[in-house]
């Protein structure tokens, strides 16, 4: 036990306090970057202030009269009718209570789900083990991207061998980027079993159902990356599914876009184009990196419960039929999800 807390003691002493992620020894919520978030910041410390004053009010009284009219110093309870203030009195007071938490409750609900006149619309998809997110519509509309676990945190934590690093399992491959001081509404769904898309410090947490769309918003008001992850319990890989926003001045998202869009254009097949080997192989390792090496590694020896690829019956097979088989339906029961759109570049 000694042993345990010490090895604590220096992991925490080894990273610093992620900003817009989570903090070393944090107890409070992560500080807040939009206005709902702050909201819920006042609103958390205005119940919890109500509830310390009931508890004190209430405690106090009681063991006051404990002490003061117990039998052993002789007190002797009288028998009288209890006056109707006194009823009143229970009865009004905690409604007055409820009513003055519900009111500022409400308004902040009422708040979070008003998704009308966003900025930007983004489509997040959550896989197992993956986000996917597409802009419908504002600057930027038609890109779409997956964002994995950074392949070398991955095999940190595979390994057992932890370097000292604040984003531990933190950092991804592609961040979801949005302008500061927009209104960006997140229109959430699954592939495949339930997810949550949850970032503290916007004060926002949607669940992504399979065959559902929910929706939520936030508008950043500070530059700067921000931290979240999948909320609900999704699988075995469920530690691994981060969420990284990057939070940018207009100027540089608009830049982002056109690096993007510039990007796409150049990804784009010629349908007449003849491709030589060497280019199928190079376009092949991109999109495995994108898509498969959060689980089976970029070497093929798989991860954790993730049996290795590399030398294993299915690959090795002169009959490729079988793996395509696998690649468009899945496999696992949707531990690995069927990938149907895959074509032959």
């Amino acid at each position: 036990m000694l042993a345990a807390a010490v090895w604590v003691t220096e992991a925490q002493a080894r990273v610093n306090d992620l900003p817009g992620g989570p903090a070393v020894n944090q107890l409070n919520f992560h500080p807040p970057a939009t206005r709902i978030a702050e909201e819920q910041h006042w609103l958390h410390w205005f119940m919890l202030a109500i509830c310390a004053a009931i508890f004190v009010v209430v405690f106090g009284i009681m063991f006051y009269s404990i002490a003061k009219h117990r039998k052993s110093v002789g007190h002797k309870a009288q028998e009288l009718p209890e006056p109707i203030w006194v009823e009143l009195g229970w009865t009004i007071v905690p409604l007055l209570i409820v009513i003055g938490m519900a009111l500022p409750a409400t308004k902040v609900i009422v708040a979070q789900k008003d998704t009308s006149n966003s900025d930007l619309t983004i489509k997040v998809v959550g896989m197992q083990w993956k986000w996917g997110y597409e802009y419908l519509k504002g600057e930027g509309e038609g890109i779409q991207f997956l964002s994995t676990l950074d392949s070398q945190h991955r095999v940190m934590s595979d390994s057992g061998k932890v370097a000292p690093t604040d984003d531990y399992l933190l950092k991804v491959d592609n961040p979801l980027v949005v302008p500061v001081g927009k209104k960006v509404r997140i229109i959430t769904t699954a592939n495949d079993v339930i997810h949550a898309w949850m970032v503290p410090a916007f004060g926002v947490k949607q669940d992504a159902i399979p065959g559902f769309v929910r929706d939520t918003w936030f508008r950043a008001e500070k530059i700067g990356d921000f931290y979240g992850q999948c909320a609900e319990l999704c699988g075995k890989e469920h530690a691994y599914m981060p969420i990284h926003v990057k939070v940018v001045s207009q100027e540089e998202y608009s830049k982002w876009v056109a690096e993007q869009k510039k990007a796409m254009a150049a990804k784009a097949d010629d349908p007449n184009k003849e491709w030589t080997l060497a280019e199928l192989k190079a376009r092949g390792e991109q999109v495995y990196a994108a898509n498969c090496a959060a689980c089976h590694q970029a070497n093929g020896k798989g991860a954790g419960p993730i049996k290795p690829l590399d030398g294993s019956a299915i690959v090795t097979d002169a009959d490729h039929a079988k793996m395509l088989t696998v690649l468009l339906n899945g496999a696992g029961n949707g531990a690995m999800p069927a990938w149907k759109q895959l074509s032959d570049v």
